[in-house]
C-alpha cells in the first residue's frame, strides 16, 4: 500500500508539474506576444514620426529651392532688362550717329557739286583769259612760252654765276670759322644727350572717376597733397590724366611718385597722403644716390665720398638755363679728359674736376655763396685733392687757372654750355624768380615750409602754430607781400597764402 501510495503521489506530482509548467509557458508566450505587439506599435509610431519629419524637411527644401529659383529668376530678369536698356541706348546712339553721318554725306555731296561747278567756271575763265592774251600780244601760247623760257635761261645763267662767285668769297672769308665749327662738332661725339627741363609732369589715371577721389570731400585731399608736396595739382578736362606743376624737379618727382602710389592703392585721404609722401621722399632719396653712383661709374671717377655721390645725384633734378646739370657735368668730364689725353696732361684730374665742377649747385640753396664757392668748400670738406679743387675753382674765371687741367675744365664747360640748343635763358630766369619767392618767405621767423605754386602766381606758406598766432599770420602775409614788391620783378600779381594748422594727436592703447 505504501508503494502504491507513493506511486500515486509520484504520478500526481508529475501531472501537477506538467500542468504548472504548461501554465507558466503560456503566460510567458502571452507576455512575449504583448511585448512584440507593443514594439511593433512603437516602431509603427516611430516610422510615422520619421515619415512626417522627412515630409516636413522635403517641403522646406522644396520651398528653399523654389525661393532661390525665384531670386535667380528675378536677378536674371533684372540683368536682362539692364542689358535691354543698354542695347536700346546703343541703338539710339547708333541711329543718331547714322543721321549725323547721312547729313554730313549730304553736305559733302553738295560741296562737291559746288566745287565741280566752280572748277568748270574757272576753266572757262582761264580759257577766255588765254584767248584774250593771245589776241592782245599777237602771239600764240607756244610762242609766248618759248620767249619766256629763253629769257629765264639768260637770267638764270647770270644769277648762277654771281651766286657761285659770292659763295667762293664767303667760303674764303669764313674758312677759319668753319674749321673751328668742325673741330667743335668732332669734340661733341663724346657729349651726353641734352634735354630741356620742363616744369610739369603728367600722371595717368585708370579712369576719370579717380579725379573726384583725388580732390576729396570739399577739396581736403587735394589741399593736403599740395600742402605736403609744395606742388600744384591741376585737374582739368584732360581725359584720364592730371598735371603736376612746380619748378623744383625733386618736389615734382616726390609728388608724381606719391600720386601714382595713391592711385594704385585706391585709399586716398589726408593721413594716407601724408604716409605716401614720406615713402616717396625716401624713394627719391634712394634714386638720387643711384643716379650719383651711375654718373660716377659712367665717367670712370672712383673713390668719391658718399655725400659727394649724393650731391652728384641731386644734379639729376637741377637745370641750368634749361640744360640738365648732371648731363652737363658728365659732358664736361668727358670733354676735359679727352682734351687732356690729346695734350698729354693728367686726364684723371681733368675728368674728376669736370664731373665735380658744378657740385655746388646741388647745395647752393642750403649754403651761402656762389655755386663755385659752395663747391670748393664741399670738396675741401670731403678731402678732395688740391689739384682737383684748383681746377674746379677756376672754371668760371673767378680765380686764375693754376694748371693746364683747370684751363681744360673751363674750356669744356664753355663748350658744353655754348653748343647749339644746350641752354635756354627763359626757364632759368623763371626758376630763379620762384626760388627767390621761397627764400623771402623762409626768411621770416616761424615759417615751417614755403612753396611757390601756380607757375609763381601763388606763394603758399605753412607756419609753426606754436610760434605764430592768427594775428601774426595776417601781419606776416602783409610783410611778405611788401618784400616781394620791393625785391622781385614779376608779371601780373602774386597771391600770398599763410596757413596756420593745429593738430591734436593721441593713441588708444
Amino acid at each position: 500500500m505504501q508503494i502504491l501510495f507513493a506511486a500515486c503521489a509520484l504520478l500526481f506530482g508529475l501531472g501537477a508539474g506538467y500542468w504548472l509548467r504548461k501554465a507558466t509557458a503560456e503566460t510567458k508566450i502571452r507576455s512575449a506576444e504583448e511585448a512584440a505587439k507593443r514594439i511593433l506599435e512603437e516602431a509603427r509610431k516611430d516610422a510615422d514620426a520619421i515619415k512626417r519629419e522627412a515630409l516636413v524637411e522635403a517641403r522646406e527644401e522644396i520651398h528653399r529651392l523654389r525661393s532661390e529659383l525665384d531670386r535667380e529668376t528675378r536677378e536674371r530678369r533684372a540683368e536682362l532688362q539692364r542689358t535691354e536698356r543698354r542695347l536700346v541706348q546703343r541703338e539710339e546712339m547708333v541711329d543718331r550717329k547714322m543721321d549725323n553721318l547721312e547729313r554730313r554725306q549730304e553736305a559733302l555731296a553738295r560741296r562737291e557739286k559746288e566745287l565741280e561747278r566752280l572748277q568748270a567756271e574757272l576753266e572757262r575763265l582761264q580759257l577766255r583769259q588765254q584767248q584774250e592774251l593771245e589776241r592782245i600780244s599777237g602771239l600764240s601760247s607756244e610762242e609766248a612760252r618759248e620767249m619766256l623760257l629763253a629769257s629765264l635761261r639768260e637770267e638764270l645763267k647770270h644769277e648762277t654765276a654771281r651766286a657761285i662767285k659770292e659763295a667762293e668769297a664767303q667760303a674764303r672769308a669764313e674758312a677759319d670759322k668753319r674749321a673751328r665749327e668742325i673741330i667743335s662738332l668732332a669734340i661733341q661725339r663724346c657729349a651726353a644727350d641734352h634735354v630741356a627741363e620742363t616744369t610739369v609732369s603728367v600722371v595717368e589715371l585708370p579712369n576719370d572717376e579717380m579725379k573726384g577721389r583725388i580732390i576729396g570731400r570739399e577739396g581736403r585731399n587735394i589741399r593736403t597733397f599740395e600742402t605736403l608736396t609744395g606742388i600744384d595739382l591741376i585737374i582739368d578736362d584732360t581725359p584720364e590724366a592730371v598735371i603736376l606743376s612746380g619748378f623744383d624737379p625733386i618736389r615734382r618727382e616726390v609728388a608724381r611718385i606719391t600720386l601714382e602710389k595713391l592711385v594704385a592703392d585706391g585709399r586716398i585721404h589726408p593721413a594716407r597722403i601724408e604716409e605716401m609722401v614720406e615713402k616717396a621722399r625716401k624713394e627719391v632719396e634712394a634714386q638720387i644716390r643711384q643716379e650719383g653712383e651711375r654718373a660716377a661709374l659712367e665717367a670712370g671717377v672712383h673713390g668719391l665720398h658718399p655725400e659727394l655721390i649724393r650731391l652728384l645725384g641731386r644734379l639729376k633734378f637741377r637745370t641750368s638755363y634749361g640744360q640738365n646739370v648732371l648731363k652737363h657735368s658728365l659732358e664736361v668730364a668727358l670733354l676735359a679728359s679727352a682734351m687732356a689725353q690729346e695734350l698729354g696732361c693728367n686726364a684723371a684730374v681733368a675728368k674728376r674736376a669736370g664731373l665735380l665742377h658744378d657740385i655746388g649747385k646741388a647745395a647752393d640753396s642750403e649754403l651761402e655763396g656762389s655755386h663755385v664757392a659752395v663747391g670748393v668748400s664741399l670738396l675741401k670738406k670731403y678731402k678732395e685733392s688740391p689739384r682737383v679743387i684748383a681746377a674746379m675753382e677756376a672754371h668760371h674765371g673767378d680765380v686764375e687757372p693754376a694748371s693746364v687741367e683747370a684751363v681744360l675744365v673751363a674750356a669744356a664747360d664753355a663748350l658744353s654750355a655754348a653748343r647749339p640748343g644746350a641752354r635756354r635763358e627763359t626757364l632759368e630766369a623763371y626758376i630763379k624768380r620762384l626760388q627767390k619767392l621761397e627764400e623771402i618767405a623762409s626768411s621770416f621767423q616761424g615759417v615751417d615750409k614755403a612753396y611757390a605754386i601756380q607757375a609763381g602766381r601763388e606763394l603758399r606758406i605753412i607756419v609753426k602754430p606754436e610760434q605764430v598766432d592768427d594775428l601774426m599770420a595776417a601781419r606776416m602775409a602783409r610783410e611778405i607781400v611788401e618784400r616781394i614788391e620791393r625785391e622781385v620783378d614779376y608779371p601780373g600779381q602774386i597771391k600770398v597764402t599763410v596757413i596756420r594748422e593745429t593738430r591734436a594727436v593721441d593713441y588708444a592703447r
